[in-house]
Formats: structure tokens, C-alpha cells, sequence
């Protein structure tokens, strides 16, 4: 597995551990990275730096997903399926450079070891569509 992917992985973790725990952002890095130490500084980093964008956008991205994800609440949705959303749009909103097909398929991968076949195909359906609009020139 890449260092990518394991990042994309460890982001998911820490928004899983936040939202149902509901703690905050802060009090979730320090207690995950306490457990999950053995990172190595390029996957630590780049987890990081999704989880943040993440958590410091979570209204807009919060907001884009619900109007992509037809007749789904945020809170009805699955909890694996809602926070690798949020992590995939984070990315999307803060590495432009990546291609919108490497962070959609790599979400995928990691809806597939995580969460459930259906999710697969809902996660890719808001992915697509949500990137689509990101890309759109403003």
C-alpha cells in the first residue's frame, strides 16, 4: 500500500473517531497519534493535513456533499461512508494537482476494505458529481 493511501486511511480513522465521539479536532489528532505513532512523517503529514481541511471546512464540504448525495442526510448516512466522503472532498478542495479520478478511485479502495458493496457505488456517484462542480471554472 502506498504512503497515499495509508494517509487517506488514518484520515478516515481520526473523522470517524470525531464524529462519533465528538470530540474535537485537537483532542482527536493528539489521542490518535498517541495510539498510531508509527507513521511515518509523510503519512502523518498528509493525514493531517486532510483531517484539518476536513475539520476546518466541514459546513461547506458538510453542505456539497448533502447536495450530491440525493435524498441523503448527512446524519443518515453510514458512518464509514460519510467521513470518507468528507475526507475525498477535502482532498479535492485542497490538492486540485491531484486528479479527480486518483482521489475517487482511491476512495473506492478504501470503501471497499472499510464499508459495505452499495457504498461503493453511493461514494462513487457523489464523488463524481461533486468533483465535477469543484472543477467547474467560478
Amino acid at each position: 500500500m502506498g504512503t497515499r493511501r495509508k494517509s487517506r486511511e488514518l484520515a478516515l480513522q481520526m473523522l470517524f473517531q470525531a464524529d462519533m465521539g465528538k470530540q474535537d479536532a485537537e483532542q482527536v489528532r493528539q489521542t490518535f497519534w498517541a495510539e498510531h505513532g508509527t507513521a511515518s512523517p509523510d503519512v502523518r503529514g498528509f493525514a493531517d493535513d486532510l483531517f484539518r481541511v476536513a475539520t476546518d471546512r466541514s459546513g461547506e464540504i458538510d453542505g456539497l456533499i448533502e447536495r450530491h448525495a440525493e435524498h441523503w442526510r448527512m446524519e443518515r448516512m453510514a458512518a464509514v461512508d460519510r467521513n470518507l466522503l468528507r475526507a475525498a472532498v477535502a482532498e479535492l478542495m485542497a490538492y486540485p494537482e491531484t486528479p479527480r479520478a486518483v482521489v475517487i478511485n482511491e476512495a473506492l479502495e478504501i470503501a471497499r476494505k472499510f464499508s459495505t458493496p452499495e457504498s461503493v457505488h453511493f461514494v462513487n456517484g457523489v464523488l463524481d458529481s461533486v468533483g465535477k462542480e469543484l472543477e467547474k471554472p467560478a
